[in-house]
């Protein structure tokens, strides 16, 4: 059994995809892959990560839309953008932004 690595991004965390024209702020973080078999098999075989490496939910934009993405974290790399994600969710999970990063809103007691 493989140890699981820590993950190389945070929630609040603005990233976008390697490949794909996206970005979005990371919301949850899954140590190893926990979608379903119907969603892993539906990525074309050529671009298919590995299920043992981070997998990130997030609040995510293109150019036409926003949606929820769940990303392996060897498609990410960090957004410098230091721009805001126009996601309508964002106020349900965070407070503000600030210097390209989102500070999580406090669960309630």
């Amino acid at each position: 059994m493989s140890a699981i690595r820590s993950a190389k991004f945070n929630v609040g965390d603005v990233v976008k995809h390697r490949f794909f024209p996206f970005r979005g702020v990371v919301f949850d973080v899954d140590p190893i892959f926990s979608n379903t078999d119907e969603w892993y098999q539906a990525i074309p075989a050529e671009m298919r990560p590995a299920k043992d490496q981070p997998f990130y939910h997030l609040l995510a934009e293109n150019a036409e839309t926003e949606y929820v993405a769940y990303v392996s974290e060897q498609n990410l790399v960090p957004d410098d953008s230091g721009e805001p994600v126009r996601h309508p969710q964002i106020p349900e999970f965070f407070t503000s932004f600030e210097n390209g990063q989102y500070h999580m809103r406090e669960a309630p007691h």
